[in-house]
């Protein structure tokens, strides 16, 4: 039985204005991430979310109380509340402080979404899942 905790966390992009949500899933007992996509707070992205994480039959999803996870997901048990989504909102904590670009108050916004998704992105593969650039900086 695969369990997953999915959350949403915003950041900016270009100025306050304009929101950018990361959406992610992690496995519920290794904390690893699954998946994850980038976009506005719309349930589109849920479901893009989704089939990234068909191949991994997850049968429980436990999530904050964000109505679009109850209405949206239908082939997992939806488990919302904050009891056991410590992990992901961890998770969340360490993000921002390993990418600048996620920090909540501060002047280093992404200038494009193209870029924002890059660093987030290489953020994510370095730190969760140990990958090494494939180029030097030399």
């Amino acid at each position: 039985m695969a369990e997953a905790e999915f959350d949403e966390m915003w950041s900016y992009v270009s100025d306050e204005s304009c929101q950018y949500w990361l959406w992610w899933a992690i496995d519920h007992n290794t904390g690893v991430p699954l998946a994850y996509c980038f976009g506005t707070r719309e349930h589109r992205y849920l479901d893009e979310l989704r089939v990234l994480l068909a191949p991994f039959r997850i049968s429980i999803v436990y999530c904050d109380e964000n109505v679009v996870y109850k209405t949206h997901i239908t082939e997992s048990i939806v488990t919302p509340g904050k009891r056991n989504t410590q992990c992901i909102e961890r998770k969340h904590l360490s993000l921002r402080t390993w990418c600048s670009r996620l920090v909540r108050r501060g002047i280093r916004f992404s200038k494009s979404v193209f870029m924002h998704k890059i660093v987030v992105g290489l953020v994510i593969n370095f730190w969760f899942f140990k990958r090494k650039l494939p180029f030097h900086l030399t």
